[in-house]
């Protein structure tokens, strides 16, 4: 591999560039004409304008993207997160066009985009699943299913992600409407109408176990993330391990997750995400075929460059770790840094940098794109930053966590740096106490 298309924007874009540089990979960077100043441009060695601010027309055009590749010589594309990673069309594009795609086969993201399908190999794999069905065709079904299995009940898109085309029924006069209402966003958001209904476990934590396999057969898994932050099912904090798993129950899930990743053939980087209850029985809800945002604690917490091994994978080398070589040291926290008014509906904050300190000291680390004077585009996702901490035990993370917090300065938009603060501040939260709802309830408070 001589040369990466990086088919992607933002801070993901750099730092498969900087993976890039330190593997002696040429770069190639493609922007919209919103992002024509924009730091991963910079940084890249050729860049490619691939059309007007809006992502349809630009980060989701997939000719564009793939012509790209080809005018510049590139042959391999990084598709970072978002946009088209998990898209098999584009991968599809990419082959055929002789790209190598940096990440899963067409077919392996098909399967497994498929909530459903995903679901049926999971179970064939021995995985468990949260109680509900592979499919739904109406809302008698539903109605019936939910019967059996109680309520409260979910209605989920089989072709979702990103917390879309999801509704909750509590009752049976609810279900019927959320049905109607589910699949008009699922056919809005990803083109297909098709649900699945699911079992709501309440007071759940979310806990994803990352995957990485290479062409040779070679299959590791580097633990788990604790994902259970979040807002409308968008995640705001990670951290790595997670305070809630016990060593035998973080064993279990991720001899389960390398199950379903074998039966599933995957190779490059991946994520298998499970719901953990109160009682720590766990059940697989999907996998994600791509990098995840979340990546830099498992990095953290482990030392392995995940980027770096998804492009020698993708170069068709084997694994540089065996599982035995793989282990967690100390504790690792994520903070989303969004351009986003957290006191107010988090109604984005897009504007021009007019000041920008970053922390550092031992066990900092600072994934953004932002620079003095850099215009926040109104176009895309409001993440502008994502603060990484390290400490040998939680408590020291914590702690460094918040001076870290304190230290970084961003001005010219609102963040919610200070909604990490209040965190950081809260008994629970400290304590390690959290499921997917107590953000929510939190800011109901």
């Amino acid at each position: 591999m001589e040369k990466v298309l990086v088919a992607n924007r933002g801070e993901i874009a750099v730092r498969v560039i900087r993976a890039c540089q330190e593997l002696g990979i040429g770069t190639v960077a493609v922007f919209s004409t919103a992002d024509q100043e924009a730091l991963h441009v910079r940084r890249a060695d050729e860049a490619v304008c691939v059309g007007p601010p809006h992502a349809r027309d630009s980060y989701l055009n997939v000719d564009a993207l793939v012509a790209a590749g080809k005018e510049t010589g590139a042959d391999a594309v990084h598709p970072g997160y978002g946009f088209l990673a998990e898209n098999a069309r584009f991968a599809a594009a990419c082959e055929a066009a002789g790209l190598t795609f940096v990440g899963p086969s067409p077919a392996v993201i098909e399967t497994m985009g498929d909530k459903a399908a995903a679901r049926r190999l999971a179970q064939g794999a021995g995985v468990p699943t949260v109680p509900g069905t592979d499919g739904i065709s109406s809302a008698e079904d539903a109605l019936a299913v939910a019967g059996d299995i109680g309520y409260p009940v979910m209605v989920k898109a089989a072709a979702g992600g990103g917390g879309r085309g999801i509704r909750t029924a509590n009752e049976p006069h609810e279900l019927s409407d959320i049905f109607v209402e589910a699949a008009r966003e699922a056919r809005a958001a990803f083109g297909d109408e098709s649900l699945y209904l699911e079992k709501l476990i309440e007071g759940a934590r979310h806990v994803e176990i990352q995957v990485l396999g290479d062409l040779h057969g070679g299959l590791v898994h580097l633990y788990e993330r604790e994902c259970s932050m979040q807002r409308r099912r968008q995640k705001i904090f990670e951290e790595c391990p997670s305070p809630a798993l016990a060593a035998a129950r973080r064993e279990d899930m991720a001899a389960a997750a390398l199950r379903l990743a074998r039966a599933a053939g995957y190779v490059n980087a991946g994520t298998i995400e499970f719901l953990v209850d109160g009682e720590g029985a766990f059940y697989f809800i999907e996998m994600n075929t791509r990098i995840q945002v979340e990546h830099p604690v498992t990095e953290m917490a482990t030392g392995i460059d995940i980027v770096k091994e998804q492009l020698r994978i993708g170069a068709g080398e084997r694994l540089s770790v065996r599982q035995e070589e793989v282990g967690l040291y100390g504790c690792a926290l994520e903070f989303r840094i969004n351009a986003e008014d957290s006191d107010n509906l988090f109604l984005p904050s897009p504007g021009e940098i007019t000041a920008l300190d970053l922390p550092g000291g031992p066990g900092v680390r600072v994934d953004t794109a932002l620079f003095d004077g850099y215009r926040i585009p109104p176009f895309y996702d409001s993440l502008v930053a994502k603060l990484v901490v390290w400490g040998r035990i939680r408590e020291e993370a914590l702690v460094r966590g918040k001076r870290a917090l304190r230290e970084l300065r961003i001005e010219g938009v609102t963040t919610t740096v200070p909604l990490h603060l209040r965190l950081l501040e809260d008994a629970d939260v400290r304590a390690g106490r959290y499921d997917v709802d107590f953000l929510e309830r939190l800011l109901e408070r």
